[in-house]
């Protein structure tokens, strides 16, 4: 039960005792209350201080074993199986770079007594210090990791280069251009000191492009691929022959030499080291079987790389004596840049002259086009024009063209068919009654002499009008005129 406190208060009629708990004092409370908080509140983990390494060497071998999160222990037995599948290349290169010196090393390795106390990079040194040749393993381990990417990065380049040398030896579509472009040189050089040349440098094919035509549309470089593509249509095929032109004008001979040498050295520093390293320290540790293994399967595929190399210099060397051109003074990647330049140009000015040709046949099959429509509308306005002509000259037309006929006789000769003669008569009535009465007109001198001719008139008409022909026609007009 709570206990309580009594405490009097005065009063000038009534004097009360009131009992009150003990909660009311604040002053134990406070107390209590402070002291919950103070457990509640999480300790603070307590900075160990660095005994033998650095900050920054500490610092930065903390960030490697945050990132990959491995127990010491583990990343120890991976570095003695030579375990790939933990020990990672980019693990091994950390290592390589993170990892205390070897003195650092050593003497961490004898503070195993005081592991607790020292800090998270330098408890990692400790166990790091019991692996035999630490660092060597590392190198060795790092070399085995990185030897198929440095093989995969040499091997092409050398096979490119060869295999450029010799497509260019063969090729005799690109032969035959050579020749073409010297023949071109000496003309336009012809009467000067550069007439009448042997041959000419790489490097000038790429100049080509330089000289111009008078009003500046064409190049030199145009002209050949013109040329070349109507008179020798073959030569068109030459890039085709030229495949790994391109591969090689980006391959440094150097550093092809540089790589070389390098694996060569980390071959045999590794056949030395194995060859004095130290047994195995454990059941665990099984650096010596898989490395050896290793550098003998190394050594062998090098070796096969460096008769390649070997082969793909004295490729380069006889390209030297053929295009008459220096090997030393002038690099592989020089060569072949020149080439590949130089292709790609050609091509190139194949795809503009076809451009412009395009463009001039547009050009022409335009104007034709105009020209023709120009000249129907000539035509047009010319037959518009006789139609007018004959529609205004047609009824004098028509008489002149009856008179022709029959001053030529050729209204005699025609044979006509039934209804032709039909026709023929008809108007020969028509012609008959207009000469008939031209002529009563002319042969009646008064009116007293018309009634006695009237009869024979009449019989004379019936006369005209049973004529089948002009023949006939005329044969009666004299007898009337008579």
């Amino acid at each position: 039960m709570a206990t309580t406190r009594v405490s009097s208060f005065f009063c000038p009629s009534l004097y009360i005792t009131i009992p009150l708990p003990i909660s009311l004092s604040t002053s134990p409370a406070k107390k209590e209350q402070d002291g919950g908080d103070d457990k509640k509140q999480p300790q603070k983990k307590k900075v160990k201080e660095l005994k033998i390494l650095d900050s920054k060497t500490s610092q930065n071998l903390s960030i490697f074993l945050g990132s990959f999160r491995l127990p010491y222990e583990e990343i120890k037995n991976a570095i003695l199986e030579v375990n790939e599948k933990i020990l990672s290349e980019s693990m091994a290169q950390n290592l390589v770079k993170q990892l205390p010196a070897p003195e650092q090393l050593s003497v961490l390795g004898e503070m195993k007594d005081e592991y607790d106390d020292l800090a998270e990079a330098e408890q990692f040194g400790v166990v790091m210090s019991s692996v035999k040749r630490l660092m060597p393993r590392l190198q060795a381990i790092l070399f085995k990791l990185q030897f198929e990417e440095q093989l995969n990065n040499i091997k092409p380049d050398v096979v490119s280069v060869t295999a450029a040398c010799e497509e260019l030896r063969q090729s005799e579509t690109f032969s035959k251009l050579l020749q073409i472009i010297l023949l071109v040189g000496n003309f336009m050089n012809s009467g000067s000191r550069n007439g009448k040349a042997f041959g000419f440098s790489v490097s000038y094919l790429c100049k080509l492009r330089d000289t111009k035509s008078a009003d500046l549309k064409q190049t030199l470089l145009h002209f050949l691929a013109d040329v070349c593509q109507e008179q020798y249509p073959e030569i068109m095929s030459f890039p085709d022959e030229l495949i790994h032109v391109e591969k090689a004008s980006r391959v440094s001979a150097e550093t092809i030499q540089k790589n070389l040498e390098l694996m060569g050295r980390q071959i045999k520093n590794l056949e030395k080291d194995l060859e004095t390293f130290p047994p195995p320290q454990n059941d665990k540790d099984l650096f010596a079987e898989k490395m050896s293994s290793f550098v003998i399967s190394a050594h062998e595929q090098y070796e096969k790389l460096d008769l390649m190399h070997k082969n793909m210099e004295k490729q380069y060397t006889d390209l030297g004596d053929y295009f008459v051109f220096d090997p030393k003074k002038i690099s592989v990647e020089e060569f072949f840049g020149d080439l590949n330049t130089f292709k790609n140009m050609f091509q190139q000015a194949v795809k503009e002259n076809q451009k412009r040709k395009e463009t001039e046949e547009k050009i022409k099959r335009a104007k034709l086009a105009k020209e023709k429509a120009e000249k129907e509308k000539e035509e047009k306005l010319k037959r518009n024009q006789l139609l007018d002509i004959n529609a205004e000259d047609d009824e004098t037309g028509i008489m002149d063209g009856l008179l022709e006929a029959l001053q030529s006789g050729a209204a005699f000769r025609r044979k006509r068919g039934p209804r032709q003669a039909a026709n023929h008569r008809r108007a020969g009535h028509a012609v008959t009654n207009i000469l008939a009465k031209e002529l009563m007109q002319e042969d009646t001198p008064s009116s007293s002499k018309l009634p006695a001719k009237k009869k024979s008139d009449e019989k004379e008409e019936a006369k005209l009008e049973g004529a089948e022909s002009l023949e006939e026609l005329l044969e009666v007009a004299p007898s009337r005129s008579n």
